[in-house]
C-alpha cells in the first residue's frame, strides 16, 4: 500500500508523489503583525509627527537641524578624536590584556598574584573615577622621578604634562586591559593542553608555543568578546567629555549650549555612534569567519542572510521527489 492522496493514481513505477503541507504558525503571524504595527508607529513618530513650539507646528525631531550639523567641522573633529581615543585605548588594552593573562596563568605565584591584584583594582573601580584620577594626578604627584628608592633620581618630568587626552587614554587603556586579560585567559584555557604538551615535546619554548600554537587557536574564542569590547569602548569614550576632551559628545554639547537645540544635536552624536558601530560590527564578522576556519561548527546565518532566504520565492505546492511505496 502506498501513501498518497486517494484520488491520485500511482505512476508507472507505483510511486505516488507526497505533497508537503507546510505547518501553520498562527503565533508567528500574530507577533509579526504586532511588530509591523509598532514599526509603523515608530516611523510615524520619527518622520511625520509634529509638536507645538513657539505657536507653530514643527517636526518633533527636527531632522533638518540634524542634517545641518551632521557634517560640520566641530562635529567631524570630535568624531576623529573619538576614533583616535577608542583605537589607542583598545590597542594598549589588548597588549596589556595579553601580558596580564600570561602572568595570571604563570606558575610563578608573584606574577599570578600581581595580575590578580591589577584585575581586582581596575575592575572594581568605575571608569569615570579612573579618568578623574588621572586628570587630577598632579595633585598627588606634581613631579615624577625614576631612579633608586631613597636615592638619586635619573629621570624627572612634571605631571602637568598629562593632557586631558592623555589622561583619558591612560584611564581607558588601563581599565580595558583588565577586561581583556580575562577574555584572553578564557581563550587560552579553551585550547586543549595536549597542544602545548606536543609543542613542548618538539622542543618549543613556552613563548614560542604561546605565539605559534595556543594564541592562534584561542583567537576563535577571543575575537567575539573583543569585538564587543571595541564597540563598548567607542561609547565609553564619551565619558572623556567630563575631563574636557574634545570628543564627539563634547563637540555636540558645545553646539547645543549655544543654540539650545539639545535633542537634534544628541541625534547627530547618536547617528555617528551608530554608523561607526555598524562598521566595527562588519569588521568583527569578517574576523570571526577568518579565525573560525577549520572549526567543526559552522556559524549560524546572520540576520540579512535569513531575511533573504525568507523572502525568496518558493514553490506553492512542493512535493518530495522520488517518494516511493512505504509499505504494502
Amino acid at each position: 500500500m502506498s501513501i498518497g492522496p486517494p484520488d491520485e493514481d500511482p505512476g508507472p513505477s507505483g510511486a505516488v508523489p507526497v505533497r508537503a503541507v507546510p505547518v501553520r504558525h498562527p503565533g508567528r503571524w500574530a507577533s509579526a503583525a504586532v511588530l509591523v504595527v509598532l514599526g509603523a508607529m515608530l516611523v510615524h513618530t520619527l518622520g511625520f509627527s509634529t509638536v507645538l513650539r513657539g505657536g507653530k507646528r514643527v517636526p518633533r525631531f527636527e531632522w533638518g537641524v540634524v542634517g545641518q550639523y551632521l557634517t560640520t567641522g566641530p562635529v567631524l573633529r570630535g568624531l576623529l578624536v573619538t576614533l583616535e581615543l577608542s583605537v589607542l585605548a583598545m590597542v594598549v588594552g589588548i597588549i596589556l590584556g595579553v601580558l596580564l593573562a600570561v602572568m595570571r596563568l604563570s606558575p610563578n605565584p608573584l606574577m599570578a598574584g600581581t595580575s590578580w591584584l591589577y584585575l581586582w583594582f581596575f575592575r572594581g573601580t568605575p571608569v569615570l573615577v579612573q579618568l578623574l584620577f588621572w586628570y587630577n594626578l598632579s595633585y598627588l604627584y606634581p613631579t615624577f622621578t625614576v631612579g633608586v628608592p631613597f636615592g638619586p633620581g635619573f629621570v624627572h618630568f612634571s605631571a602637568n604634562s598629562i593632557t586631558p587626552f592623555l589622561a583619558a587614554a591612560l584611564g581607558l587603556s588601563l581599565n580595558e586591559g583588565a577586561y581583556m586579560a580575562e577574555i584572553v585567559r578564557a581563550g587560552i584555557l579553551s585550547v586543549d593542553e595536549g597542544q602545548a604538551e606536543a609543542a613542548s615535546s618538539l622542543g618549543m619554548t613556552r613563548g614560542a608555543t604561546l605565539r605559534r600554537i595556543v594564541l592562534p587557536q584561542a583567537m576563535r574564542v577571543i575575537i567575539p568578546p573583543t569585538g564587543n569590547e571595541t564597540i563598548s569602548m567607542l561609547k565609553t569614550s564619551s565619558l572623556a567629555s567630563v575631563i574636557t576632551v574634545g570628543e564627539l559628545l563634547l563637540a555636540v554639547q558645545n553646539v547645543y549650549s549655544r543654540t539650545y537645540q539639545t535633542i537634534p544635536l544628541l541625534m547627530v552624536a547618536s547617528l555617528w555612534y551608530l554608523a561607526v558601530t555598524s562598521v566595527f560590527t562588519v569588521g568583527q564578522t569578517f574576523l570571526e569567519r577568518y579565525f573560525g576556519r577549520g572549526s567543526t561548527r559552522e556559524p549560524p546565518p546572520g540576520f540579512w542572510t535569513r531575511l533573504r532566504r525568507n523572502l525568496a520565492i518558493r514553490p506553492r505546492n512542493p512535493t518530495v521527489a522520488g517518494a516511493g511505496p512505504t509499505g504494502s
